[in-house]
């Protein structure tokens, strides 16, 4: 029972995540990161059959939503998204696409998630990279709301071992990282500003 609820709290917070997000989105004071979205959706999705392979129960399901959510991003981000995209940012994407590739070959569950975990990496680094040169570019309380949900997720897990967790840790130090550098360069870029 009370897995259930931090579950539905962590689905919250995700909804409450994605409302500034997307306001902003619209209004243009956020450009997601088409490469890292994209490279999110297909990450989590493959998490999420992680968790339930491995018996994680129902922290499943907030990687489930996650992967509707990140889609949805993913769409405006055509029209809405930066514009900011280097070559690196395409070798990225295409090491992600590779790593997926070579992940759908080995059928290893453990491995899997590893890579997985290492592909959403690689697909947090354009976003990243984009926020340490504009931090007015991310929403930082929706990064705040995606670390807390996150967090809980990893409270719903029924079964934890290196499938079932290891990407969730990962995904919630990364949202807590670009919280830090959101906020941290906020202040640099605003007192390099006023000087």
């Amino acid at each position: 029972m009370v897995k259930m609820i931090l579950l539905i709290i962590s689905l919250i917070l995700q909804i409450i995540a994605y409302i500034p997000y997307l306001r902003d989105i619209l209004k243009r004071k956020t450009e997601p990161h088409a490469y890292t979205w994209l490279i999110w959706a297909i990450t989590q999705g493959i998490a999420a059959a992680g968790i339930y392979y491995g018996f994680g129960g129902l922290a499943i399901f907030q990687l489930i939503f996650g992967v509707i959510t990140v889609l949805i991003v993913f769409a405006f981000s055509f029209k809405y998204g930066t514009k900011n995209i280097t070559k690196s940012d395409k070798i990225v994407f295409i090491l992600a696409l590779l790593s997926i590739v070579v992940w759908w070959k080995l059928k290893q569950p453990l491995i899997s998630i590893l890579m997985v975990t290492l592909i959403d990496l690689f697909g947090f680094y354009p976003t990243l990279r984009k926020t340490y040169q504009e931090p007015w570019s991310e929403t930082l309380s929706t990064w705040i709301f995606f670390t807390l949900s996150n967090l809980l997720a990893i409270f719903c897990i029924s079964k934890y071992s290196l499938l079932t967790s290891t990407y969730l840790i990962a995904i919630t130090f990364l949202d807590f990282l670009l919280v830090l550098v959101i906020f941290y360069r906020k202040k640099i870029v605003f007192k390099n500003t006023n000087k």
